[in-house]
């Protein structure tokens, strides 16, 4: 889903975009982050790497993890505690679950929101999850992400790309 706003870019500048991320379990978020990094040419940084003076050098940030229990990864949590309030930087957020619930998101959006950065838009889809008590189950969402959800990331990052708050 993407946010109306207001173009910060020069026509012809291209937008540069830094994702940050953790991928742990199935490497479910790695695939998304880079099919979506391959697309705009973006990026990528692991969360537990990342440093707020970044900012001066991308437009746009995004943030994402699998989801653990109903969480993003602690790194990418921590990476975003890090970040300075008081910023309109344009933001979106990005996971990867065994349900593909975009509700799992909100809690990231709002703590981006609260430093007063500018959420655009979110992405969610299904990862194969083995998280947990799933793997006596032998999980859930297998063969996920495939290329149905990795269509979809490649439609959504075009579309943060041409989000007029950029």
């Amino acid at each position: 889903m993407l946010r109306r706003g207001y173009n910060r870019r020069k026509e012809g500048e291209d937008v540069k975009i830094l994702f940050i991320y953790e991928s742990v379990h199935h490497g479910n978020t790695e695939k998304i982050v880079h099919t979506m990094s391959g697309e705009c040419g973006g990026a990528v940084l692991k969360a537990r790497e990342f440093d707020p003076s970044l900012l001066e050098e991308y437009d746009c940030l995004g943030f994402g993890s699998g989801i653990f229990f109903g969480k993003f990864h602690s790194a990418v949590e921590k990476a975003v505690s890090l970040l300075p309030a008081g910023q309109s930087n344009p933001v979106f957020v990005f996971s990867t679950s065994g349900r593909g619930a975009r509700r799992y998101n909100l809690p990231l959006i709002r703590a981006l929101e609260e430093k007063g950065f500018h959420h655009i838009g979110d992405f969610a889809c299904k990862g194969y999850d083995t998280y947990g008590p799933l793997k006596w189950l032998g999980g859930i969402a297998k063969g996920c992400p495939g290329e149905k959800e990795l269509k979809e990331a490649r439609i959504f990052i075009r579309n943060v790309m041409g989000h007029r708050l950029l």
